[in-house]
């Protein structure tokens, strides 16, 4: 089952993962938010991470978590 996160207008979102090649070639791997289940979906919130949702349109998106950034 893949992690859902339920903001504050009442809308669910799925996390995903997604490893994408960079300009440089380098590649990176991303995490977003989804209103249905599609491939690439996680089941787990990836450590170090922490959900914080947009004011404004209530999308939720990752972020580090400052917490565990500055006990490293």
């Amino acid at each position: 089952m893949a992690y859902s996160h339920t903001n504050s207008k009442g809308q669910q979102y799925f996390l995903h993962m997604k490893d994408v090649t960079l300009k440089g070639g380098r590649l990176q791997r991303i995490y977003f938010f989804a209103r249905d289940v599609r491939e690439g979906a996680v089941d787990a919130m990836p450590a170090g991470y922490m959900v914080v949702e947009n004011p404004r349109t209530g999308l939720p998106v990752l972020k580090k978590d400052p917490a565990l950034a500055a006990a490293a």
